[in-house]
C-alpha cells in the first residue's frame, strides 16, 4: 500500500527509492490485469476497488515524478515496450 494515507506528521520521512516505485509499479499491473479480467466477465461492480486502488497509487507515482526535480525528462517510449495485455485491440474477431 502506498504512502499516501500515512498521517501528517510522519509524512516527508519516507525514504522513496526505486525498489518502492517498482513495487507500486508492478502493483498497478495487477490491478489493471484484476480490472481487465473482471470486465470481461462483465462483473463491473468488482471492479471499483481495484480501480480506486489504482488511481490511489497513480496520484501518488504523479506527486513523487512532481517533487523530484532530478528526474531525467522522459524518453520516447515504444508501444513495443508496454506489457502485451495493455495493447489496445484494434479488430473485433
Amino acid at each position: 500500500m502506498s504512502v499516501v494515507f500515512v498521517p501528517k506528521r510522519q509524512r516527508g520521512k519516507a525514504h522513496i527509492n526505486q525498489e518502492i516505485i517498482q513495487r507500486l509499479l508492478d502493483e498497478n499491473d495487477q490491478l489493471i490485469r484484476c480490472i481487465t479480467e473482471y470486465m470481461q466477465k462483465g462483473r463491473a461492480t468488482e471492479c471499483v476497488q481495484y480501480q480506486q486502488i489504482l488511481h490511489r497509487n497513480i496520484v501518488y507515482l504523479g506527486t513523487i515524478a512532481d517533487a523530484t526535480p532530478d528526474l531525467p525528462p522522459p524518453s520516447e517510449v515504444s508501444l513495443n515496450s508496454f506489457p502485451q495485455h495493455w495493447h489496445l485491440q484494434t479488430s473485433q474477431s
